[in-house]
């Protein structure tokens, strides 16, 4: 399966309480800190749920 390389490049501070757990399950947990995942639909959708906080790393 294709993986996929995400970066975090906003901060959680002041954020809805999901939002911050789902970046917990990604394991972004640090400022620019890049994760790299499969390319399942369960991450795909929990990328989508935070795409503005976030930035795909080719």
């Amino acid at each position: 399966m294709a993986t996929i390389k995400i970066k975090k490049v906003r901060s959680i501070i002041n954020r809805p309480n999901r939002q911050k757990l789902t970046m917990q399950a990604l394991g972004l947990n640090k400022m620019n800190k890049v994760i790299e995942h499969e390319a399942t639909p369960q991450i795909l959708g929990m990328i989508k749920k935070v795409e503005h906080l976030l930035e795909v790393v080719k």
